[in-house]
């Protein structure tokens, strides 16, 4: 239904926008429109159309001009005392506006999944440190659905994941591409072995494993769905440290992130073992619940660890 016939047009329509406002009432303090304009950093000629588009906007004079100044008509007092109120109500909603900023900018919630909180996330906020030193930092570590349902509750500003699929109800970005290896104890007969242990081997044999909902549990359950999935595990254990450490102690084969286990490779505590038949490989992501972009230290650490 058009405004002809009854409905009145919206009121961002029908009233003069802030800016024509605050051109209004500098006119009323300083009585010339040239200083005016000059104060709003805009030109004489911009201020007096503004003026004439308010003028029709309204359908009243507000504004008598002369060689000596400009003055307000009587309807221009009567419409200035008017957009002075609407002016000083759009300050105190800016002050509103940027103590909410500001409260926003005074705290970043993480939760990240356990290998990007152990080895990813501390260069990352180690630069964010540098741009944003107000910034008080708290980061849960976690399993990828972990991190998903701290998400989904609000608990977390963003998350960082590893699984194979982004989470329902989560927007992602990939930040980073790693690279699962199997491990064992240089001990182990697989660390003797010449030529790369099948797929389908790996899938039978019970290995130690993170905890279902891991990320790192899904990118191996999936590689290996096509070789009949993963066997019984030979242990179940919910922390990369842990499965490390059952490795070293020579108790049975893992998949772990070539991330987490780079120094205890280098040293020869373990010894990564070739597979043919499947690719290990992960995206790294930045998720964050659909439709809320991230703001404020959260675009700032995202972008970090995009450039990164």
């Amino acid at each position: 239904m058009s405004s002809s016939e009854g409905v009145p047009r919206p009121l961002a329509h029908r009233v003069p926008d802030l800016g024509a406002m605050e051109l209004l009432l500098a006119v009323a303090r300083l009585g010339s429109l040239g200083r005016a304009a000059r104060e709003l950093g805009i030109t004489q000629p911009a201020a007096s159309s503004r003026i004439r588009a308010m003028e029709r906007q309204l359908g009243v004079g507000l504004v008598i001009r002369s060689p000596s100044g400009s003055r307000l008509t009587e309807t221009g007092s009567l419409v200035t005392d008017w957009a002075r109120r609407v002016v000083e109500a759009a300050e105190e909603f800016d002050v509103g506006a940027q103590a909410l900023r500001a409260r926003r900018d005074s705290r970043l919630r993480i939760a990240a999944s356990m290998t990007i909180a152990e080895y990813l996330l501390p260069g990352w906020l180690i630069a964010l440190h540098g741009q944003r030193p107000g910034t008080a930092v708290s980061l849960l570590a976690g399993n990828s659905a972990a991190v998903a349902d701290r998400l989904r509750a609000g608990e977390a500003d963003l998350g960082f994941v590893e699984g194979v699929d982004v989470p329902v109800g989560l927007d992602a970005v990939t930040v980073a591409k790693d690279r699962l290896v199997v491990v064992v104890a240089p001990g182990h007969p697989w660390a003797r072995r010449r030529t790369p242990i099948p797929a389908r081997e790996v899938a039978a044999t019970p290995l130690i494993l993170r905890e279902e909902g891991s990320g790192t549990r899904q990118v191996v359950d999936s590689a290996l769905a096509q070789y009949g999935g993963l066997a019984a595990p030979l242990l179940e254990l919910s922390s990369t440290t842990a499965v490390k450490s059952a490795v070293i102690s020579g108790a049975g084969p893992a998949v772990l992130s070539q991330l987490a286990v780079s120094d205890e490779l280098t040293a020869r505590r373990m010894v990564e073992v070739p597979v043919s038949g499947i690719q290990l490989t992960r995206a790294l992501r930045a998720v964050w619940p659909c439709g809320q972009r991230p703001s404020g230290p959260s675009r700032d650490l995202l972008s970090l660890t995009v450039q990164g």
